[in-house]
């Protein structure tokens, strides 16, 4: 089996984002704000031996990252198992495991997660106030959410990252109180532009909150000098404080800054369907593939047709753009 990945564009695919669930506990109006969604059949979803194995194949080809998301990864039961079945794989290439949750069950978890071989954990925090998280995630549960990020860093979960989507009428007063989180709290905060992948369909740029524009604001506050590393294929815009203070901040822009020539990331449903853009409205189902008895060769010889498929890039600003079908609590983040 050859161990590089690659699509037609020459772009090497280093990072796999596993959604274990599209079950989630928090109804974030930018995700799930109409209830509960319409659940993949459990016959349907990936078992973790059949995630392990997935996986497995896709390190052999060369991915390095591997990210556990969601939904609510944290809502699939006997999670440490599955992250121990994968941990396994760092003595055959893997370098990172990582988890991206919403917090919720973090603090009672993360040693354990930790203990399992999990390496770092990104959570998703929209806002710093009570009555906005509420009204963002559909939740009361701002003091649990900081809980598990305590708990994170008590268990080196690191290093850990904080994941904010900035919403226009929401939350951008709170950018340059997210970099104060960022500096107190030694972690690395991730702003996010808002993207059209809500169930409800009510994305509009008009609520877009530019990353340049986030910047700014944290700037009026707190001046940045860009972090000394090499972009590559991240997804962020890095920046340090310009006075020494710890934290870092990140800004995802994939509206008004698109990043995809430099793309390295597939994803892998729930319910085993492989996705090779965020915004992709084809699926490839690798679940078909691993339960038709075929070899690992012959699934790896699948991946590799469906990685030749990856486009080129987004297309959210163009007249023709479609949004998905499946939203972010389907795709993973």
């Amino acid at each position: 089996m050859t161990t590089t990945l690659t699509d037609s564009y020459g772009r090497q695919i280093r990072d796999l984002r596993v959604s274990l669930t599209d079950r989630c506990n928090f109804r974030c109006f930018y995700c799930l704000p109409h209830g509960e969604p319409p659940m993949s059949p459990k016959s349907q979803t990936l078992s973790f031996e059949e995630i392990a194995r997935a996986c497995a194949v896709f390190v052999a080809l060369g991915v390095e990252k591997i990210r556990l998301t969601g939904g609510e990864p944290m809502l699939r039961r006997d999670l440490p198992v599955l992250v121990g079945k994968l941990a396994a794989l760092k003595a055959r290439g893997l370098l990172d495991l990582a988890l991206t949750t919403n917090g919720y069950f973090l603090a009672d978890q993360a040693q354990t997660l930790k203990h399992a071989g999990l390496d770092r954990v990104t959570v998703s925090l929209d806002s710093l106030r009570r009555e906005t998280f509420d009204r963002m995630t559909g939740v009361d549960a701002l003091a649990r959410v900081l809980d598990g990020i305590a708990a994170a860093k008590r268990a080196r979960l690191t290093p850990i990252k904080i994941n904010a989507v900035v919403v226009r009428g929401y939350n951008e007063e709170e950018v340059a109180d997210f970099a104060a989180f960022a500096r107190e709290h030694d972690v690395a905060m991730r702003f996010i532009e808002f993207m059209p992948l809500d169930s409800g369909h009510d994305w509009s740029r008009e609520s877009v909150v530019s990353g340049r524009e986030i910047r700014e604001r944290i700037e009026e506050r707190f001046p940045l000098v860009p972090a000394q590393v090499r972009r590559g294929s991240e997804t962020s815009s890095r920046w340090r404080f310009s006075d020494g203070a710890a934290g870092e901040v990140g800004i995802i822009a994939p509206v008004t800054e698109a990043f995809c020539g430099a793309c390295s990331r597939v994803r892998l449903t729930a319910d085993g369907q492989i996705r090779t853009c965020l915004f992709s409205t084809v699926e490839h189902s690798l679940r078909d593939v691993l339960r038709s008895g075929a070899s690992d060769d012959e699934v790896a010889d699948y991946v590799r047709s469906v990685v030749l498929k990856k486009e080129p890039r987004h297309y959210i600003n163009d007249p023709s753009f479609r949004q998905p079908a499946r939203t972010m609590s389907f795709i993973g983040g």
